[in-house]
Order: structure tokens, then sequence, then C-alpha cells
């Protein structure tokens, strides 16, 4: 969108909130790179795979006592994309590290905050909120962090031989100088906001999908019960390859259920028509911000059985085959489609099977399912509320 129609907390977020020449040059640069150090490839896999067995020796911790899955799930999300952004995973007990993670999502829910969203719409009313000059302090907080870790890697910047994206951004960045250019998009501000936009993203949105994935095991028993009988069934004690996708149809018609109904990103990034458009009988001239409302698609009465209710039979066939479905569109669509997406698919798959393998999801003590608590909690996305659940092994 152009700047009139920006959030007012979002005006640096360039690479999801800009378009233009600086736009199409750093999705196309991040999309590159990423597939370059392995986002939907085999070393990719082995990384998530790595990052499953760490998370599940976290979870082993807790010994079937109820605890809150955000922390320990966002970190082990959040390695993968340092891996790949940063060349390397942290540990999570890195106070650098969790600190990190922790501001990112605690600033993902102050933005849903009452007096953030009355500050986005009136800031000069506004603008002496408390929860917005938290979310700045946030925001200037992961800054530093990020340029600190910037000057770390260029001193032991090798151009043969690059770790992760930053590398990959700093080696153009030296060559286009080098050729007399100072005037391009590769400048430190493009990488900060480039790599803050890929921490943010590549954490928050697949961690939540996880996080009501579990959720909804826990609330629904017997669906949990179909989910490890055909992991059994197919899998038995090995560690589940992304291969393994086409086997294990009702696990995968669980995770895209979980997604279409969990809808974590109700509304897509800004667009702008191309050309006056007539939609539903109002006049949409060429130029004008549009937000898609992806729930409008996901929740569509016309389009699903039971819109509104966890039914993994959306995506099954009368034989029990796995069967896509044009209106799942949690990604979005078109040319601001996640770049993420093949990266989100393989990780919310391995973590979610490879939890379910080692692992039984159940209510707190004295909570039963049906108390368990479906009602989304604000923000940018769409998160579960507060809760704790138990995961009892089963190895």
């Amino acid at each position: 969108c152009n700047d009139a129609h920006k959030p007012a907390l979002h005006q640096t977020q360039w690479v999801l909130w800009s378009n233009g020449d600086s736009w199409k040059e750093m999705r196309r640069f991040a999309l590159t790179n990423l597939r370059d150090f392995g986002m939907g490839k085999k070393a990719c896999e082995d990384k998530i795979i790595e990052e499953c067995q760490q998370l599940i020796e976290v979870f082993k911790k807790f010994k079937g006592e109820p605890f809150e899955t955000m922390q320990p799930i966002n970190y082990a999300v959040s390695n993968i994309i340092c891996s790949m952004v940063y060349g390397s995973r942290f540990e999570y007990d890195d106070p650098e590290f969790t600190s990190m993670v922790d501001r990112t999502n605690r600033s993902i829910l102050l933005s849903g905050s009452p007096s953030v969203l009355l500050y986005n719409m009136f800031p000069r009313l506004f603008k002496w909120v408390s929860d917005k000059r938290e979310f700045l302090e946030n925001v200037s907080a992961n800054r530093k962090q990020n340029f600190a870790l910037f000057r770390q890697l260029k001193q032991t910047l090798n151009p043969e031989m690059c770790r992760g994206f930053v590398d990959a951004f700093l080696v153009r960045k030296q060559s286009l100088e080098a050729s007399g250019i100072k005037n391009s998009h590769f400048h430190d501000d493009n990488l900060l906001i480039t790599v803050l936009n890929l921490f943010n993203a590549g954490t928050e949105t697949t961690s939540t999908t996880l996080r009501w994935g579990l959720l909804l095991m826990a609330k629904h028993p017997q669906i949990q019960d179909q989910v490890q009988e055909e992991l059994r069934r197919v899998i038995g004690d090995r560690q589940v390859q992304v291969a393994d996708r086409k086997s294990l149809p009702f696990t995968d018609a669980v995770i895209h259920e979980t997604q279409r109904l969990a809808s974590i990103v109700p509304t897509a990034l800004p667009h702008k028509t191309s050309k006056d458009v007539v939609f539903q009988g109002y006049m949409i001239k060429k130029g004008t911000t549009v937000y898609p409302l992806l729930t409008s698609v996901l929740h569509d009465a016309s389009e699903w059985e039971k819109p509104h209710s966890f039914h993994p039979a959306h995506f099954l066939d009368k034989e029990g085959k796995f069967v896509k479905r044009d209106a799942f569109m949690p990604f979005s669509a078109g040319r601001r489609i996640c770049l993420g997406e093949s990266l989100a698919r393989m990780e919310l798959f391995l973590f979610f099977t490879t939890l379910l393998q080692h692992f039984r999801f159940a209510p707190a003590p004295g909570v039963t399912e049906d108390e368990l608590d479906l009602t989304p909690r604000g923000g940018i996305t769409l998160g579960p509320s507060p809760h704790k659940l138990c995961a009892v092994s089963r190895m």
C-alpha cells in the first residue's frame, strides 16, 4: 500500500507494507536466497528434524505436568528461520535469542490491543498510550540486537561461503558498491527490515498454527487417536519424513483443517487494484488499496460443510484420500502470496507429526475437553487464548 494507507506502527516495514521497485527487488532476492539456503529442500528438512528433537527434549522435562506451549514452540520454529537468515541456530537458554523472540511475540500481541488500534486510526489523539510506547521500545531493541548480529557476521564474512541470507545480502551490497553503484536497494535499512520481516513472519505464524493444532488435539481426543493410529501404522517409531505426507492423508487433513479453522491471518497483506473493478455492485477505482479477507473464504458456508467446526473430512474423499480444496488459501494468493509457504508447510507437517508420535496431548488436570477455550487472542495474527496442556510421553 502507499504511505497514506500504512498502519502508523508499521511505517518502516517495507517488505510487507510497500510496493514498487524496492518491494520487487527485496522479495525476489529473499525468495531466491531462502531457496538457496534450503527452503523446501532436504537440507531444510534435516534442520527441522534436528529442531524437532530439541523440542521433544523440552517437552519431556515437564514429565506430563501442564505447561504453556507457546515459548518452547516459538523458540523451535524461530530457530529454523534463524539458521537460514543468520546461518546458525540458537540454544533455547540463550538470553539474546529468547529476548528477541519474546519481544516479537509481545509486539504482535500489543498490535491487537484496543489502545494501539485506536492509535493506528487516530495517531494524534492517542500518541501517548503505553502499549504504543512498549511496542516501539520492543522494535527498537530488536533493531539494535540485529545490528549487533550484522556487525558480528560482517567481521567473519567470506564471499565464497555464505552462511545465510544476511551474508548473501552483504556480499551483494559490497559487489554493487565496488562497481560504483551506491543508490541500490541493497542498503543497511533494507537489510534490517527484510530480516525483521523474515524473523517475525517465519516465527509467529507457524508456531501459532502448531499451538492451535495441539490445542485442537487435546480438545478432540478421538481425532488425536486417529492421527496417532495412522502414524503408528504407517511410520512406527522411525522419524517422519516429508516424503511420508502422501501416506498420511488423515494427518495431512488434520493439519489443513487446523489452518482453515484457526485462520490465524484473517486479513491478507494490502493489495492495490491495477484497474477499475466492479465487485458485488461496488466500483473500486484503479489504484485503490484493498485488504482481502481470507477468513471470508476459509469460513465460507458455500465452500465448507461445517465452516465453524473442526472437521478434517473437509479434506478427505469417500475413500479417505486427501483432496485439495480451491477455497483453502491461508497463505493468501497472487503476487503477495506468502514467500515462505513451502517452508511453513514443511515445518507444520514435521513438527506436528513428530510431536504426535512422541506425546499424548491432554487438558490440564481438572479441565475437561469441553472447557478448553477456542476463543482466539487478538493481534496481527489470531493465536489461542492462554492455556496449558499436558504432554504425556508415548515412547
